[in-house]
């Protein structure tokens, strides 16, 4: 009797925190699933950098020679420059803008042969070597 009653009272309390954690357990998968839309949505990098659009076009040029990956067109925009590269299944994009006469703004995408995904990383990693590059320069 004490092992039927026990059992019942193990589910019942089962239950009653369970019903307890489904809010919890919504809201994390939900978060979850924000974060790899977010992933793909916002897997650009950029960065803002006070320097004149040319002396920054060089300086990702030089951080895209420094990881080996081969620069493809360069064509002007309404607000600066567009440079297009590949490095493996990836195609990549380097947008500068011309915010004011010495600041420039730079954004890198680079996606998959397939377009879907992004590769953040490798986005970071360019804006980083060229933020070292202008540096130098």
């Amino acid at each position: 009797m004490f092992r039927q009653f026990s059992t019942a009272l193990l589910i019942f309390g089962f239950v009653l925190g369970a019903t307890g954690c489904a809010p919890a357990i919504i809201s994390a998968a939900g978060v979850g699933a924000g974060a790899i839309f977010s992933h793909h949505t916002n897997g650009q990098a950029s960065r803002t950098f006070t320097a004149p659009l040319p002396r920054v076009r060089v300086a990702v040029l030089a951080a895209l020679k420094k990881m080996s990956i081969k620069p493809g067109t360069t064509e002007k925009t309404e607000l600066g420059q567009r440079i297009t590269a590949k490095a493996g299944d990836r195609s990549i994009e380097i947008e500068l803008e011309i915010v004011t006469p010495s600041t420039t703004l730079m954004r890198t995408v680079a996606r998959n042969q397939s377009g879907l995904t992004v590769d953040a990383a490798t986005a970071a990693e360019i804006t980083k070597q060229t933020e070292a590059a202008v540096g130098r320069g």
